[in-house]
């Protein structure tokens, strides 16, 4: 493997530990975006947009480190669905989500910045939920003893969340949580970071 520095633009706890299980060496930076979405963007525009941002922003502070950056929105009917924040919008996504399909778009870049022609590798990964039809009583017990205020779709897949799932659809379960570890393993490959 070609030593180089390996930095993750992110301050998600979540998409540290699945870069973790990659078991290569990195560190972590605060990319310190404005993630606002613009008017007339679409969901696959938006995610594609900050991570592309994110890992630039490391990346011109650290030349010739491979930076990934990664973005993530959960769209419902259309329309984007993003983190909860508090207890009752949490209960009002998981209500609106019973029985339905909600897509997880995931941006996924790969930056290097060298001063002359900078590298970028850019995509977008999809992972479908489709969501059980769930009782108030059901949503309640999960939000009481999962909390996860602080995820897309007011859900996490890692653990409990999973039991509010009737299926799932997609090539890579990473995604779900943040980081596509097999579109991410490709892409390292791909600058010369190979991870076995």
């Amino acid at each position: 493997m070609r030593r180089t520095k390996l930095i993750l633009a992110s301050t998600s706890t979540y998409r540290r530990q699945l870069l973790e299980r990659l078991e290569v060496p990195f560190a972590v930076a605060n990319p310190g975006i404005d993630e606002t979405p613009i008017n007339s963007e679409s969901p696959e525009e938006l995610v594609q947009r900050l991570a592309n941002a994110k890992a630039s922003a490391v990346a011109k502070l650290n030349p010739g480190a491979v930076v990934i950056g990664s973005d993530q929105v959960a769209v419902m009917d259309g329309k984007i669905t993003g983190k909860p924040g508090t207890h009752g919008a949490a209960v009002q996504q998981l209500r609106m989500a019973s029985g339905k399909e909600i897509v997880f778009l995931t941006g996924l870049c790969c930056y290097i910045s060298n001063g002359v022609a900078d590298t970028v590798l850019l995509d977008v990964v999809p992972f479908r939920v489709v969501f059980r039809h769930l009782r108030a009583e059901q949503i309640e017990g999960y939000l009481q003893r999962e909390k996860p205020y602080d995820c897309a779709g007011s859900f996490k897949s890692e653990g409990l969340g999973v039991a509010l799932f009737e299926r799932m659809i997609g090539d890579d379960p990473s995604a779900l949580m943040g980081l596509p570890l097999i579109k991410l393993t490709t892409m390292l490959e791909k600058v010369g970071i190979s991870v076995i």
